[in-house]
């Protein structure tokens, strides 16, 4: 898993619809997900730390969850399914634990709210980020290629015998 947060809200060119950015610690990739205007609002209104003169949904579900002791740990969007993505709000209340399905724009909503990580599955990633730094993504090709031409047949056993014994 690999934690990202929040980048920002960014309107789709073509549709006009509302896309969240989620952006790993790197800033080398970057996740888009289209959501609805409303969550865009909610997300936008938690980014900007504003407080409206009632709860709105995902402010009462953080009031619920305050009210009954319960800690959200983390979300996790955990699969990319017919372009749908899924995500689990893992939350806690002392010593029970629970995964809770959510749509991951209500998840980044109370997560926002919370100030609860964010995690994304690396097979989401690899199936639906975009490279945010193309040069720095070329570099390191370029670096891996380089170690591998210079990098002998013994050194390689080294290297593997090292790890081994790094192991046990």
């Amino acid at each position: 898993m690999i934690e990202m947060k929040v980048a920002g809200i960014a309107l789709d060119a073509t549709t006009r619809s509302p896309i969240v950015l989620l952006r790993d610690a790197s800033e080398r990739r970057a996740l888009p997900i289209f959501i609805g205007q409303d969550q865009a609002k909610s997300i936008i209104g938690a980014l900007e730390n504003h407080q409206p003169p009632r709860p709105l949904t995902h402010d009462l579900f953080v009031n619920l969850m305050e009210t009954w002791d319960m800690v959200l740990e983390r979300i996790v969007i955990h699969s990319l399914q017919d372009n749908t993505f899924y995500a689990v709000l893992i939350v806690r209340q002392g010593e029970n634990r629970k995964e809770i399905d959510a749509r991951p724009s209500d998840a980044i909503s109370i997560a926002l709210r919370t100030d609860s990580p964010i995690w994304v599955m690396e097979e989401v990633i690899a199936d639906a980020s975009i490279p945010v730094d193309r040069d720095a993504d070329e570099a390191e090709r370029r670096a891996f290629r380089d170690f591998v031409a210079n990098l002998s047949p013994e050194e390689l056993i080294r290297r593997a015998d090292f790890r081994k014994d790094e192991a046990q």
